[in-house]
C-alpha cells in the first residue's frame, strides 16, 4: 500500500509500506476512503512532536471501510463504513472509566504518533471496538471526517473547558480549523457575543459567514486593545486560544475579564510566558488538554439532526496520491486561502 510516512523534520515522502495486518484480538484493519491534514501534522513536520521517528505513516482522522477485524471484536464486521476517532481507547483502564480516553493507558492520541496512521490506503485501529463510530446513513463523508479530531477539539478543549455559557462575551484567537470548531460549537451554548481575532482577512470573513459577531484582524492596530473597545474595558468572559504560538497566548492573558477563563487549545513547540504577576488578583481559570473524543457521539447526532455543518470547513479536495499536493496548499493555507483538505481514495 501507499503511505504519507515522515522521515525525520521538515521531510516526508509518499512511499509503498506493508498493509497493516490484526496484531491484536481487538484490532481493526480499515481501508481508508478519505483522511485529511491536521495543524498537529505541521507541528511533528517542524520537528515540535520528538515522540515521531521518522518511518511513521503519519494522520489520525478519516473515514472508511471495514476490511478485516479481530477475534475479540464484537461491534464491527468487514464491510462496515467507520468513523475513526483520533483517540484510541481501550474502555477499560482506570482514565478510561473516566472518559479520560486521552490518557488510555493502552491508546490516547497513538496514530500518527506512536503508531502508524490514517493517511495510508490501509490502516490498523487498536480497540477497533471503543475507537471507531459506525457512519449513520445519509451523512456527508467529509463533514464526519471533521468529527474525527477538529470539532471533538473545539467542543472539549475550548468551550467546553473554556465553560462557556448563555450570554458570555467570547473570544476565540485564531481562525484556522480548530478556531472555526470553537466558533461553530460555542453557538450550542448560545454566547452573547463570539469575537474571532485572526491576521487572514478571508478567514475572518468566513467566521462572520459562520457565526462570529465581530472580527478584529490583526495588523489593523493593538488587537488587546480593540477588544477592550468592544467589551467596553471590561474583557471577555473566556479566551480561547487556537493557535499554539506564545504571541496568541499572550493575547488571551490579555483580554480575559475578572472572574474569566483562558482556554488553551493550540499545539505549542515552545515554553509561553505566564503573567501570573497580572493574573492572580483576577479570579481566572486556565484550561489546556489533548481533545478525549468523549463528546463524538454527541456530535454525531448534532450533524446527522443538520444543527451543525462542519462540512462547510472544507475548502479544497485531493485524491490521496496527490497528498504531497495537499500539504503544500495546507501548509500555505493564507496564500492558498485553504481551511480543510479532503483527501479521497
Amino acid at each position: 500500500m501507499k503511505a504519507l510516512v515522515y522521515q525525520g523534520p521538515g521531510r516526508k515522502e509518499w512511499v509503498e509500506k506493508p498493509r497493516p495486518d490484526i496484531q491484536k484480538p481487538t484490532d481493526v484493519i480499515v481501508r481508508v476512503t478519505k483522511t485529511t491534514i491536521c495543524g498537529t501534522d505541521l507541528h511533528i513536520l517542524k520537528g515540535d512532536v520528538p515522540a515521531v521517528t521518522p518511518g511513521r505513516t503519519l494522520g489520525h482522522e478519516g473515514v472508511g471501510i471495514v476490511e478485516d477485524v479481530g477475534e475479540a471484536v464484537a461491534n464491527f464486521r468487514p464491510g462496515d463504513a467507520v468513523l475513526i476517532s483520533c483517540v484510541t481507547s481501550c474502555g477499560r483502564c482506570a482514565n478510561c472509566k473516566r472518559q479520560l480516553y486521552a490518557h488510555c493507558a493502552d491508546g490516547g492520541w497513538i496514530l500518527g504518533h506512536r503508531i502508524d496512521g490514517t493517511q495510508a490506503e490501509y490502516v490498523r485501529i487498536p480497540h477497533g471496538d471503543n475507537s471507531l463510530y459506525p457512519i449513520p446513513e445519509g451523512v456527508d463523508e467529509e463533514a464526519l471526517v471533521m468529527l474525527s479530531d477538529i470539532m471533538p477539539t473545539g467542543m472539549e478543549i475550548g468551550v467546553q473547558a473554556g465553560r462557556v455559557k448563555p450570554g458570555d462575551t467570547i473570544a476565540i484567537v485564531g481562525a484556522g480549523p480548530v478556531g472555526m470548531s470553537v466558533l461553530l460549537t460555542a453557538q450550542f451554548y448560545a454566547p452573547e457575543r463570539i469575537i474571532m481575532i485572526d491576521m487572514d482577512s478571508a478567514r475572518l470573513e468566513l467566521a462572520r459567514q459562520f457565526g462570529a459577531t465581530d472580527v478584529i484582524r490583526v495588523g489593523d492596530g493593538d488587537a488587546v486593545a480593540s477588544v477592550m473597545a468592544l467589551t467596553g474595558g471590561q474583557g471577555v468572559d473566556v479566551a480561547i486560544e487556537a493557535v499554539g504560538i506564545p504571541a496568541t497566548f499572550d493575547i488571551c492573558q490579555k483580554i480575559v475579564s475578572a472572574g474569566g477563563n483562558i482556554a488553551n487549545v493550540g499545539v505549542h513547540g515552545k515554553p509561553v510566558q505566564l503573567h501570573i504577576e497580572e493574573l492572580w488578583i483576577k479570579n481566572i481559570n486556565i484550561a489546556m488538554g489533548l481533545v478525549c473524543t468523549n463528546t463524538t457521539p454527541m456530535l454525531l447526532k448534532t450533524l446527522r439532526s443538520g444543527r451543525v455543518d462542519p462540512g462547510k470547513l472544507v475548502t479544497h479536495r485531493f485524491k490521496l496520491d496527490e497528498i504531497l499536493q495537499a500539504y503544500d496548499v495546507f501548509a500555505n493555507a493564507a496564500r492558498e486561502k485553504a481551511m480543510k483538505v479532503i483527501l479521497s481514495a
